[in-house]
């Protein structure tokens, strides 16, 4: 049954609506209702589904366009009911709709445009929709009760699996009044019937021998392997002769080992100071004296802000060779150019998910639209492309991390008043799969933030990983080597070994920072595998217990379809598993990505696009090179422009 269904113009305006149960009046009345949500967060951002389904709140919503007449069909039912005529309920609404009314609906569209354009006053603009619609809701129920009728039908025939299932209701005959869209075949009933039944007799028949005789095997070759014992393990000799105490010497990497010139801590002496940093690419400061990272590029030899139209987009010249002057555009015309799309996107490493249902909103804005030639239509598709990636990939929150930091450090003395006047600092906490480099590139952010005279305090919550902690104190070294040149910026470690808690060290390395007056607290953590659910409680229980500020998935931007897997699994462990206990961060998710390695990929930055659709968050630095300084800011322009390139 369902829940709702209304026919809205794009611009806003609903034209008709029914609500069918009570609870469901507010899918169309409240600002946190369903249908809104499907408005805000599907259409207008570009995130419709390739089977334009959208669940919220319990609710499926599915909906169709009608693009020449900027029409939205939207139906919404309990998600548990699972009905699986919308689809095809949705297009005969459409279909009868448009036949009856569309003188109506052209006059309509009409006026708004000429209103919109200053042709006419607003005001002047009115519509009785209830007058010009008299008669739509005996149409509606019309519709509505054949297809619940078929449905029924299905389920019945589904349930007589073993007697043989009567013939299928055939409708009645078409009166001469009844429009051609409500003439609805209905399914053959004994066919469905006897396919179930087969399906289901195969299933027992598997089920019989093969199963049983698998577990006897299976516990026979257990009983054999159970028996047999493991050769003892050898010693393994690396050469003829005794290690000698130089040779271990030469492995001695001890804080207090004595260097060639006589100094001490792991020869610092001998540290090369200018190959940590590359000054060709360091950033500039700008007006207000703030140290900003460099600007991403293809190809590092564009101007900035590049124009967009200057992206060849010869992968879609070769679909548009069959289109004439004054065509309609049809889903069959399109089918060819949104293949050599979607094919164009995942050859830029977008996930496959991701690229279907981008063509799909590209495809459904541009159904129904009239052209005039071969330069407007590769124009409006290319048009229609580059605004759908646009959407995605423009950050809904701001980007502007040093702005937080300064924002929340200038507001914390009156704020903690009544703690000692000590002010607590802004917390960031990495996150991510292993191996990633999440230590490499969080460094690379503490030198970005020493640069803007920060303070900071690196908490080494991986307490798992062998070298883990080392690997801070080599970073930490360097950079404090680095800080002395910077006015005000430094530099410091907190660590506790191995095997702690690291929920714990991260609510000691806090407490120490707010009492040595700190401005900033960089929490690693040890990499794990997103369906690994002890330890993704485990970082939920550290986000919980500590509530930072910014929590930063680290991912790499070599992967596709893994990027999506990764961020989706770590987005809703925490917000699941951080909310158990009732701790800070209740229902807290990922609030930005920091994308690595991606001076490998040139101009496949698929990965981009697929971590913004899936999470809404944005890219907050792209890591793409060796050195501190190798850390970039994406530009929503130069990756539309790098995804739209040949």
């Amino acid at each position: 049954m369902l829940d709702h269904c209304s026919i809205s113009h794009k611009g806003g305006v609903v034209l008709w609506q029914r609500s069918f149960t009570p609870d469901a009046a507010s899918l169309a009345s409240s600002s946190a209702s369903p249908v809104n949500s499907l408005v805000r967060e599907a259409l207008i951002d570009s995130r419709a589904g390739a089977d334009f389904k959208y669940e919220k709140d319990g609710y499926s919503i599915r909906w169709s366009f009608v693009n020449d007449l900027e029409l939205i069909f939207v139906v919404a039912y309990q998600r548990i009911l699972q009905l699986t005529y919308v689809d095809d309920f949705i297009t005969a609404l459409k279909t009868l709709f448009v036949q009856l009314y569309e003188p109506f609906l052209r006059g309509f569209v009409a006026s708004l445009h000429a209103a919109s354009a200053g042709v006419v006053p607003v005001d002047a603009v009115l519509w009785d929709f209830a007058a010009a619609l008299q008669g739509w809701d005996t149409y509606f129920d019309q519709v509505l009760k054949k297809f619940e009728d078929r449905a029924a039908q299905e389920r019945r025939a589904r349930q007589r699996v073993v007697q043989p299932a009567s013939p299928a209701l055939t409708p009645s005959p078409p009166s001469d009044d009844t429009p051609d869209a409500l003439q609805i075949a209905s399914p053959d009933g004994q066919e469905i019937a006897r396919n179930v039944h087969a399906f289901k007799a195969r299933g027992r028949g598997r089920g019989r021998g093969g199963l049983r005789a698998g577990s006897r095997q299976g516990s026979d070759s257990d009983t054999t392997t159970a028996s047999k014992k493991k050769p003892a393990k050898l010693m393994r000799k690396w050469g003829d002769e005794a290690v000698s105490e130089s040779d271990m010497s030469a492995f001695d990497y001890s804080a207090d080992k004595p260097s060639a010139n006589g100094g001490t801590g792991n020869g610092v002496a001998n540290v090369d100071i200018d190959a940590l940093v590359d000054r060709a690419s360091m950033g500039a400061r700008n007006k207000e004296g703030l140290y900003e990272v460099k600007d991403w590029i293809l190809g590092n030899d564009a101007a900035p802000g590049a124009a967009l139209d200057s992206a060849p987009t010869s992968f879609l010249g070769s679909v548009f060779a069959r289109f004439t002057g004054g065509k309609v555009l049809t889903e069959q015309d399109l089918a060819p150019v949104l293949e050599a799309m979607k094919q164009h996107l995942m050859k830029k490493n977008v996930a496959r998910e991701i690229a279907d249902k981008v063509c799909e909103a590209v495809g459904e804005s541009l159904i129904g639209k009239k052209v005039s030639g071969f330069k407007t239509v590769k124009a409006e598709v290319q048009n229609a492309l580059s605004a759908a990636l646009t959407r995605i990939l423009t950050p809904k929150t701001s980007t502007d991390l040093l702005l937080s930091i300064r924002s929340k450090l200038a507001n914390a003395p009156a704020a903690s008043s009544s703690a000692n006047g000590k002010r607590a600092p802004y917390t960031i906490t990495f996150v991510g799969v292993n191996g990633v480099g999440k230590s490499t590139n969080l460094s690379k952010v503490c030198f970005w933030l020493i640069q803007n005279g920060f303070k900071v305090l690196i908490a080494a919550c991986d307490t798992f990983r062998s070298g883990a902690v080392e690997q801070l104190r080599v970073h930490v070294r360097n950079l404090g080597m680095l800080a002395n040149g910077e006015a005000g910026g430094s530099v410091e470690l907190y660590e506790r070994g191995y095997g702690k808690d690291a929920a714990g060290i991260a609510k000691e390395a806090i407490a120490y920072a707010k009492e040595s007056s700190l401005d900033v607290v960089l929490i690693d953590t040890a990499g794990r595998m997103q369906d690994n659910e002890p330890l993704m409680r485990a970082l939920a229980k550290l986000v919980s217990t500590n509530n930072p500020d910014k929590i930063i998935f680290v991912g790499e931007a070599l992967v596709g379809n893994e990027a999506v897997d990764q961020l989706q699994k770590f987005d809703r462990a925490l917000r699941d598993f951080s909310s158990v206990g009732g701790g800070h961060g209740t229902g807290r998710g990922i609030d930005g990505m920091l994308v690595t390695k991606w001076d490998t990929v040139d101009d496949k930055v698929g990965a981009a696009l697929s971590m913004t659709y899936v999470t809404g968050q944005p890219i907050i630095f792209v890591g793409c090179g060796q050195t501190y300084t190798d850390l970039r800011q994406l530009r929503v322009g130069n990756v539309v422009q790098a995804l739209l390139s040949d």
